[in-house]
């Protein structure tokens, strides 16, 4: 491998300069980093609020039986996923040999996004058959996903929109909502801190990941279809305004990343000059 290489006073010059300019650009990224994470808590804050307070700062309150989900609008149902749900499953064993570039949309734990989302468009793809284990599997508009093994367990999506034939793998768990939840409510609930919370005491101890029977056992404060839709369409506003900060500041600190490597090759490669800004004592 070819190198190029300075006198060594000109080196240590190049390495000095490189400390005191990455060190600025570090600082910069950190505090990108660090809004992203005010921004995510604020914005998981007023989610949580939503979902078990509701949007009626007077509405009349009840205890909601569940020690870290506290006080519930008084009208509100307290129940268990299991309750307000056709179904639960999980994906099937074995399909991991039918990857492939052709099939069906294969969703895994990765593809879940931290927005409650699902990256469809980067989904692999599974060979399936014609069987009872494609059909319980099958991924319907509506349906929610939960992460139950691995780094993202507790992880919460709602697919709703499947834009192709879509299984989930065996480390999502597939709840199919019934009449009268709103998916997207259901999810928000399970993501909130309550969810978490429970999610996070379901695997205390030795015990690695989720059941199905912990999913089926999770607690939820249900308000009428009515209300769910309400605080569905407030959350979508909540989304529109914080989602694009978090964005933004991504955005900024891929670029301040970009920097930092070009910085670094330009000094290097000798492509810029930085004798006029490397202290005299250095550079002698």
């Amino acid at each position: 491998m070819p190198v190029l290489l300075p006198p060594l006073n000109e080196q240590l010059g190049i390495a000095s300069f490189l400390d005191r300019e990455t060190a600025k650009i570090d600082a910069l990224i950190a505090e990108q980093q660090r809004l992203i994470e005010l921004l995510q808590e604020k914005r998981l804050a007023v989610i949580s609020h939503a979902v078990t307070k509701g949007l009626n700062p007077n509405a009349p309150m009840k205890n909601s039986g569940v020690e870290w989900l506290g006080e519930v609008p008084e009208h509100w149902d307290v129940c268990r996923v299991k309750a307000v749900s056709v179904f639960t499953t999980s994906g099937p064993r074995g399909w991991s040999e039918r990857v492939g570039d052709v099939g069906a949309l294969f969703v895994q734990s990765g593809d879940l996004t931290d927005v409650m989302g699902v990256d469809f468009a980067n989904c692999k793809r599974v060979q399936v058959g014609d069987d009872a284990e494609a059909s319980r599997t099958k991924l319907l508009d509506g349906d929610l996903v939960v992460c139950i093994t691995g780094a993202k367990t507790g992880n919460v999506a709602v697919c709703e929109s499947v834009p192709e034939s879509s299984y989930v793998n065996q480390h999502l768990c597939l709840i199919r909502p019934g009449e009268g939840v709103h998916p997207r409510f259901l999810a928000a609930l399970l993501k909130s801190g309550c969810g978490q919370t429970y999610f996070s005491l379901a695997q205390y101890g030795l015990k690695q990941g989720l059941s199905l029977e912990d999913v089926r056992e999770a607690p939820v404060a249900l308000p009428p279809l009515d209300e769910q839709d309400r605080i569905c369409q407030w959350l979508r506003g909540v989304s529109s305004r914080y989602l694009p900060l978090e964005s933004e500041s991504q955005r900024t600190i891929s670029l301040l990343q970009e920097r930092r490597s070009a910085l670094i090759s330009a000094a290097v490669t000798g492509q810029i000059d930085v004798r006029g800004q490397v202290p005299e004592a250095v550079a002698a």
